[in-house]
């Protein structure tokens, strides 16, 4: 570019600059040779080489802050196309299945929950249920045997599922993170956000009829924010699709016997969404 032209050029996107509007030019062609700035009528590189637009010039050009402007009419609304958030793009695998979200994860060493395991727990049960229970993430005994919910709250969770007229082996048991955290403490934000991907992989190749989150813990990974489980237990949502609940955990049970009826309610719920017949107490 001639250095006429090219300061001229500076000039002009100098003033635009000011304006605010600026960004407009941020995704020029590579060859500024090519540009036709808006407003200029022609390209930089064929106008006639003249001294840079004087400041009476611009005001001349730009339109008066002091004074109304004409409203320009409004520009009709361009339809809203769904698609998927980039974030959920990236979790879909084409022909996916539990054995290759399995082999994804690999030995882990993505976060900072790997250095005291034992053992990946993974999830178990049926690749094709219509439930799928969802816990925080494996206790000692989950660590130590490589299962889902095996321990005491395991147990209990076991009689839940018996009581709704099934069995563990109808229902898929998984938990957000897969790595026990130590001292049973609950899994921190990154750590969550680190594993959950594999988590929402195992959903959406299960594709079950109803999600039950277990727990805060599960229920603000799965819902996305941080809600009271007792608020919001026991109330239909909806992940990707998907019907979900919360409801509380085993453990908290354990500890608070006289929630059991709470948590009776809400799997009733579960039980005529999917059909099942439903008995007056366990």
């Amino acid at each position: 570019m001639k250095p006429e032209s090219r300061a001229k050029a500076e000039a002009w996107l100098a003033y635009f600059s000011d304006l605010k509007i600026a960004p407009f030019y941020l995704d020029r062609p590579s060859s500024s040779e090519n540009v036709v700035y808006a407003g200029a009528g022609a390209s930089a590189e064929n106008s006639p080489a003249s001294a840079p637009p004087t400041a009476r010039e611009l005001r001349r050009i730009a339109p008066n802050p002091f004074v109304a402007q004409p409203k320009a009419e409004a520009a009709a609304p361009l339809p809203a196309i769904k698609s998927a958030s980039l974030f959920e793009a990236g979790e879909r695998v084409v022909n996916d299945s539990l054995e290759l979200i399995r082999e994804s994860i690999g030995d882990c060493q993505r976060c900072r929950l790997c250095k005291q395991r034992n053992t990946i727990v993974f999830g178990s049960g049926n690749p094709r249920a219509e439930l799928v229970f969802i816990g925080e993430g494996p206790g000692r005994d989950e660590d130590i045997q490589g299962l889902p919910f095996v321990g005491r709250a395991g147990k209990l969770l076991t009689q839940m599922i018996e009581a709704m007229g099934l069995k563990r082996e109808d229902v898929y048991i998984c938990n957000v993170v897969k790595c026990r955290p130590p001292e049973n403490r609950a899994p921190e934000p990154d750590e969550m956000e680190t594993c959950s991907p594999f988590l929402y992989r195992q959903l959406a190749v299960i594709n079950p009829k109803a999600i039950v989150c277990l727990g805060a813990t599960a229920f603000q990974a799965i819902y996305g924010q941080k809600q009271s489980i007792s608020r919001l237990r026991g109330q239909w949502l909806e992940f990707r699709g998907i019907p979900m609940m919360g409801t509380y955990h085993p453990a908290y049970l354990l500890r608070n016997p006289n929630a059991k009826a709470d948590v009776w309610e809400d799997l009733k719920k579960v039980m005529a969404h999917l059909g099942l017949k439903i008995k007056s107490r366990p």
